[in-house]
This record gives structure tokens, sequence and C-alpha cells, in this order.
């Protein structure tokens, strides 16, 4: 597993131990991208962060499934985290022959 990019804060941790539950990817990445949209809908005003992420799954999950269906799942997945501070979420969500 790739985890040279992933960011290190309570979501991102819970994020990536739920999509390493659910999808056993091969390559995961989150970078939290929150300091680009400062001041955004969805900026999270004290200042911590962790309401954007750039997330990259690659898993053979998603093998026969279309793009809105691996994102269908991926934000059941992390349901939790989008109802309670996540705000955006971009995703790469590709099988090990795609990638």
């Amino acid at each position: 597993m790739d985890w040279g990019k992933i960011a290190m804060g309570v979501y991102s941790e819970r994020m990536k131990t739920k999509l390493s539950n659910a999808f056993q990817p091969t390559t995961l990445e989150i970078v939290d991208d929150s300091s680009r949209h400062s001041g955004h809908t969805g900026d999270n005003p004290d200042g911590q962060g962790e309401t954007h992420f750039n997330v990259v799954i690659v898993s053979n999950s998603f093998a026969g499934k279309s793009r809105v269906e691996r994102q269908r799942l991926v934000h059941d997945v992390l349901a939790t985290e989008l109802s309670e501070r996540v705000h955006a979420l971009s995703l790469k969500l590709r099988t090990p022959a795609e990638a």
C-alpha cells in the first residue's frame, strides 16, 4: 500500500481506516486540501482543516462498476464523516488494471 501522501488528522485517520477496511486498496492516498478553500463554503472556521480532501483509491472492489457506482460506494463508507465535518471529496477511483 502507498501511504506516502496521507494527511494525518483525526478525520484523515478515520477515513483511512474505513476505506482500507471496505476496499482493501493497493493504493490509498488521502490529501487534506482544506487550506486551498479557506473562506469558502464548508470551510472549518476554527482553522483546523479536514473539510476538503483529495482521495485516490486503487482497488479490485471497483471492477465492473461505473464511476458513479464507485463514488456512491465511497460516500456510503464515509457517510458519518460527510455528515459531521468533511465538506468535499475529490475522488479518483480505479482498478489496478486502470491505474
